[in-house]
């Protein structure tokens, strides 16, 4: 039967195969939105079920792991925040940080925690990866409230902080992260349905990431000799753009936001060109 006489008829649902391996039908996604929802509800729920605090944690975690930094790298250490408030520096630095590790350490298990579920039903497969993205902007709207707490304080009492402009910036930035994570989440779980030692480098290549990555210093004081590798970093522009906008100091350049977009792109296509490859016969090897 050809797709003229499929399409002829009066089908609730017809389900082809991809034509080409960018092909994203967008209708069909739309169309498995209430199965979206459910996902993200699931994801949320099952973080912290059966815990004693709950998504207390959500606030408790970005809070602890600021007071560490500021003890560890601010007094010990003695790392500079270019004179911003030590508290403001690092959690603005972690709130974008824990969205994006958050976001592709989960995509990068896709295939494996779902295998049961991709066996027995069809949907669109980018569905998962989507609802983990979208499940962790939940989180990240909480840790972004309680950033924008401790703001409101130093803006209000302190006087020792200067939004500017870019903070209108914050939907891309937050845009960006999400895709750059999705993208490198569907490359990593496409590659370990074959190699699982992948998933062991990936846990350890996050924290080396953080880093290479101005979360813990600012990019001004870092050395033009070395300052290219942290550049080359698609994350560093993001970061330091949103600094920049909510405290008033960051390095900052059209050229550099629009690699990190350029960037997340062409990740972003890879990622969807390996997934769409990967998923035909992934029950295969999983």
């Amino acid at each position: 039967m050809t797709d003229k006489e499929i399409s002829s008829r009066d089908w609730d649902l017809v389900i082809k195969p991809q034509s080409g391996p960018f092909e994203i039908n967008l209708k069909e996604l739309w169309s498995y939105r209430d199965l979206l929802l459910l996902l993200v509800h699931r994801d949320f729920v099952s973080t912290y079920k059966q815990t004693i605090l709950g998504p207390v944690w959500f606030f408790i975690q970005p809070i602890l792991t600021t007071l560490t930094f500021i003890l560890v790298f601010g007094q010990i250490a003695g790392i500079s925040t270019d004179g911003l408030p030590q508290l403001l520096f690092y959690m603005a630095g972690i709130t974008l940080w824990n969205y994006f590790s958050e976001c592709l350490t989960k995509t990068a298990t896709t295939f494996k925690d779902n295998a049961n579920i991709f066996g027995k039903v069809y949907f669109p497969r980018l569905i998962m990866p989507f609802s983990l993205i979208v499940s962790n902007l939940v989180r990240l709207g909480i840790q972004f409230g309680l950033f924008l707490l401790f703001w409101l304080y130093y803006f209000i009492f302190k006087g020792n902080v200067h939004p500017t402009a870019y903070a209108l910036l914050t939907p891309v930035l937050v845009l960006l992260l999400g895709l750059l994570a999705l993208g490198w989440g569907m490359i990593i779980s496409s590659v370990t349905t074959k190699y699982r030692d992948l998933i062991f480098l990936l846990t350890f290549g996050i924290q080396l990431l953080m880093y290479a990555t101005p979360v813990i210093y600012p990019l001004s004081r870092i050395g033009e000799k070395y300052k290219w590798i942290l550049l080359a970093n698609p994350m560093t522009s993001i970061v330091e753009t949103f600094r920049l906008g909510w405290l008033g100091k960051g390095t900052f350049s059209w050229g550099a936001l629009g690699y990190s977009a350029g960037t997340t792109a062409l990740v972003l296509l890879l990622g969807i060109l390996i997934f769409n490859k990967v998923e035909k016969s992934f029950m295969d090897t999983v």
